[in-house]
């Protein structure tokens, strides 16, 4: 399968990307890559990996490159018509989506988000996980990134037989070939939508059920999920999360990122995505150390999955003793991490796709750009950073990453 960084047209990066502090730069730049030097910003506006196509956070950028003004209706409009042209330019369009991720600045503007989000897919929208988290660009209420299928490639719905569809604008699941993307899903009763109540060791466990149900929808099992993203609105919940998520996966979970965050409606405590794969060749990647000793699997993550030529890695943290209180240092250990788990699996970083950085201070924004440009070199996979607590105490910086390696 082979993987490419496909440039946009200027006028095309202007309208898919958008900047963070100066504004006169935003141009230049997504929320994920401003830089105030010349140098192009570490990641590329799109992906194409294979039949997925993955497109890097956008904001919602006029035709000068700063924010658009407006609410947050007009914010998410100017948003997916960026991510629309973009799309295009990389061989599939809106209605080709498979996942979307939606950041939305304020849990307040869920409903009026939804309302224009709505009219972009009036009929079988993709898996969709919402969740509320400060943007790289203050100005900005909404930055949406987005996995689509190119034209012509299977697309396919996925919902459980004795469920409602969605009270908003997502599908549960979506198949790409062997591939489904589920959208984040929370403690709710799939036949009514109505909440499951409890704690975090009830309502994760009653998200798991219904994942169960939407992987089987989908032909597949908890066996063949890849990559799951966890989003807590506490990170005192972290080891009661951890408890019940064990009890999911019988051996080998898959690789993972658990974050703090908002979600968009109170009663919901934890809220899960997940990417599973139909196939055979599947392996548990367990890289050695820093210093050449054997890796200790983790009981709740594997540091990556391998299927094919695809690989799957966890989010990892850079914090030690030595990096304590250093965005740079703790960027740079991350990576090293990062290196280690590809070189172990057989990639190399010209293999990433896209990648995701959490920061929990946007304050460290620009050392972390310095030290990620220095490791990847152009051309740069996608990538979507905003700001999100973190669950080790010290941990200044988390990263995962896909990638698929050349043939």
């Amino acid at each position: 399968m082979l993987a490419l960084r496909i440039p946009l047209a200027a006028a095309s990066v202007a309208a898919a990307v958008a900047v963070a502090a100066p504004m006169v730069l935003a141009a230049m730049a997504s929320s994920a890559g401003a830089q105030a030097s010349p140098a192009p910003p570490p990641f590329s506006p799109a992906t194409r990996a294979g039949n997925l196509v993955y497109l890097s956070g956008v904001l919602p950028t006029g035709d000068g490159g700063t924010i658009v003004s407006g609410d947050i209706r007009a914010q998410t409009r100017r948003t997916l018509d960026n991510l629309a042209a973009a799309a295009l330019k990389n061989g599939t369009a809106l209605e080709r989506a498979a996942a979307v991720n939606v950041y939305l600045k304020r849990a307040e503007d869920f409903s009026a988000m939804n309302e224009v989000y709505r009219t972009y897919w009036p009929k079988d929208p993709p898996a969709r996980t919402t969740v509320v988290a400060d943007l790289v660009v203050p100005e900005a209420l909404i930055e949406i990134s987005m996995v689509a299928i190119v034209t012509g490639a299977p697309r396919q719905v996925v919902q459980p037989a004795s469920w409602v569809s969605a009270a908003n604008p997502y599908s549960y699941g979506v198949l790409a070939g062997d591939t489904l993307f589920t959208s984040g899903l929370l403690s709710r009763s799939g036949v009514d939508n109505s909440p499951i109540p409890g704690d975090i060791t009830a309502q994760t466990k009653a998200v798991l059920e219904n994942a169960r149900a939407v992987l089987a929808a989908g032909g597949m099992t908890p066996s063949d999920v890849v990559a799951a993203r966890v989003y807590l609105t506490s990170a005192a919940d972290f080891q009661a999360m951890n408890a019940a998520y064990r009890g999911f996966f019988a051996k080998d979970p898959p690789s993972r990122a658990t974050v703090q965050v908002g979600l968009t409606a109170p009663p919901y405590l934890v809220e899960i995505a997940l990417v599973a794969v139909k196939d055979a060749d599947r392996q548990v990647v367990t890289p050695a150390n820093s210093d050449g000793t054997p890796g200790r699997p983790n009981p709740n993550l594997s540091a990556a999955i391998r299927v094919g030529d695809r690989l799957f890695l966890s989010g990892m943290l850079g914090a030690n003793e030595a990096t304590r209180g250093q965005v740079a240092g703790q960027t740079r250990e991350a990576l090293a991490r990062l290196g280690r788990t590809l070189s172990a699996a057989g990639f190399a970083w010209s293999d990433v796709v896209e990648s995701t950085v959490w920061l929990p201070d946007l304050a460290g924004f620009k050392e972390m750009n310095e030290v990620y440009r220095s490791v990847l070199t152009p051309p740069f996979p996608a990538r979507a950073t905003v700001r999100s607590g973190l669950m080790g105490a010290d941990g200044l910086v988390e990263i995962a990453m896909t990638a698929v390696r050349r043939r």
